[in-house]
């Protein structure tokens, strides 16, 4: 796997502001570009992926990490 063109941190975010950073952090990369996201379990982990899917982007990975946290990996497709 590329390494990431930018990394995110949206475990101090509460959904809907999840899905809204994630979106504005994907509008400044170029198509094909990596986004590395680590969100916490439960409703980002649910909702976060889903939305990114439904907006036509690509999921590489989502992995857990410690204390119930994940990384979602993202290839921007449009």
């Amino acid at each position: 796997m590329s390494d990431a063109a930018m990394d995110l941190d949206i475990t101090g975010e509460v959904c809907p502001m999840t899905f809204v950073r994630t979106k504005l952090a994907l509008e400044r990369l170029a198509i094909g570009e990596i986004l590395r996201i680590r969100l916490r379990d439960g409703e980002p982990r649910r909702n976060v992926p889903q939305a990114v899917q439904d907006h036509g982007h690509e999921i590489i990975s989502l992995s857990p990490l410690d204390d119930g946290l994940y990384q979602l990996t993202v290839r921007k497709a449009r």
